[in-house]
């Protein structure tokens, strides 16, 4: 065997493995590209789908998200109302425990006043500077609750109102048209509009029949009644 054909027997070999490893690196390559184009296809979501139902698609997707959004928006402004109209209350009725806590001391102040004798306020003693001490008292805590919004009733001579009074007995008043209070055994008292204490009374019947006379006296009146 001469040496050209030995060289020729050895360059065989070596042709095919490169061919081969082109071959092999080709399928490989075509591999990644099918795999990169699946792939694609799965984010995308469009495959084999035709173009106007993929549009269709994505438009219910857009009206859901919006939809969500709408919702996500109403909820976050009624929660806002909540926390504001919470606000408001507390701001204007927080004081509502402690205020009916005090409302005894308002009534003992009074009580004091009413046991005193007619006469102590006469002359110069102890007895008058004490009564006139406690009126003091009195007058400041009750500008204090004013302050407050605390309203102090005392409905004598108004028409009846179950809103803010509590009748504990009747009384026969010719003179008075029904309904009217005609005595008052405790003052009521309100915060603002809400009520703490019913202001207890007693009622007139069997007076004269005036409901047209008694209902306008009730609308000049029932701010105070009220």
């Amino acid at each position: 065997m001469t040496d050209e054909k030995k060289a020729n027997e050895k360059a065989e070999p070596e042709i095919e493995v490169k061919d081969q490893a082109r071959a092999e690196a080709e399928a490989e390559a075509v591999e990644e590209a099918m795999a990169d184009t699946d792939q694609h296809s799965e984010v995308t979501g469009d495959g084999d789908m035709p173009p106007h139902d993929r549009i269709a698609e994505l438009e219910t997707e857009l009206a859901a998200a919006k939809d969500q959004m709408l919702r996500a928006l109403a909820e976050a402004e009624n929660t806002r109302r909540r926390a504001e109209r919470d606000r408001r209350e507390a701001t204007r009725y927080g004081a509502v425990g402690l205020a009916r806590d005090l409302l005894s001391v308002s009534d003992n102040l009074r009580r004091a006043l009413e046991a005193l004798p007619e006469d102590a306020r006469d002359g110069d003693g102890w007895a008058k500077d004490l009564i006139t001490g406690v009126e003091l008292i009195e007058r400041e805590f009750l500008d204090a609750f004013g302050k407050h919004g605390v309203v102090k009733m005392e409905p004598l001579g108004e028409p009846f109102d179950h809103n803010f009074h509590q009748a504990m007995f009747e009384l026969e008043d010719p003179e008075k048209p029904a309904g009217t209070v005609v005595q008052q055994m405790q003052p009521g008292y309100r915060l603002h509009d809400r009520l703490l204490r019913a202001a207890m009374v007693g009622v007139s019947k069997g007076g004269p029949k005036a409901e047209k006379k008694a209902a306008g006296e009730e609308g000049e009146t029932g701010g105070d009644g009220a």
